[in-house]
């Protein structure tokens, strides 16, 4: 499986290097710190949910990863830990090509939230620089998955309104179907970092029965 996938990302333009388990992945991305990871969750030695931590310890880099089919609490535990993306095997090689270059155009900051949207979105405490692919929560810099970035540039770009978990993986990601949890992982993720107390989040708030909701905060709550 690792030698189509390198055959095909090759055919796809992007420089590969394989690392057959864990140790060598962490040993290749020390020497060389990669613009992103194809990281297999069942590796040989350290597992890559582990691998993925130790990776974000390191510093910031886009994460794909290779989960089995219906193995649901792989992905979630997978996205808890930092994954941008995961592709479920079987897959086609070709669809993970897709999954790289949508991941990596996010990451640069090709995308924006919505057509008509501002460059720059302020919300309280926090303040996003789309097309810079900044955001600062207090002043100070917020790090962000490419995910939890388009998610929250959409929610500030779309103060107030609700959208169900559907609404929002096909107008964030572009997902007509996939596995909602991706949602509730991601604005988990984003409450706590930018929620005063996640556990009773003031800024983005569930909306029972429907979804999620960006509340701007007052000025006297800001």
């Amino acid at each position: 499986m690792a030698e189509v996938v390198v055959t095909y990302l090759k055919h796809a333009g992007y420089e590969v290097e394989h690392a057959p388990d864990g140790d060598a992945a962490l040993a290749a991305a020390a020497r060389d710190w990669p613009d992103l990871v194809v990281l297999d969750l069942m590796l040989p030695g350290i597992d890559g949910l582990e691998v993925c931590r130790r990776l974000r310890a390191g510093g910031e880099v886009p994460v794909i990863m290779l989960t089995a089919l219906g193995s649901e609490n792989d992905r979630v535990v997978g996205l808890e830990v930092g994954a941008d993306d995961y592709v479920t095997k079987p897959f086609s090689p070709r669809e993970l090509v897709l999954r790289v270059r949508s991941v990596l155009r996010r990451a640069g900051g090709g995308d924006v939230p919505a057509p008509n949207a501002p460059d720059v979105l302020e919300a309280g405490p926090i303040r996003m620089d789309v097309t810079g692919h900044r955001v600062t929560h207090h002043g100070e810099p917020l790090q962000l998955t490419s995910r939890e970035f388009d998610l929250l540039a959409f929610l500030l770009a779309h103060p107030s309104e609700a959208f169900t978990r559907e609404a929002l993986m096909r107008a964030v990601w572009g997902w007509e179907f996939g596995d909602q949890s991706t949602v509730t992982v991601h604005v988990r993720r984003l409450r706590e970092k930018i929620e005063a107390d996640p556990a009773d989040p003031r800024l983005l708030v569930t909306v029972w029965g429907v979804g999620y909701r960006f509340d701007p905060p007052t000025s006297a709550a800001a």
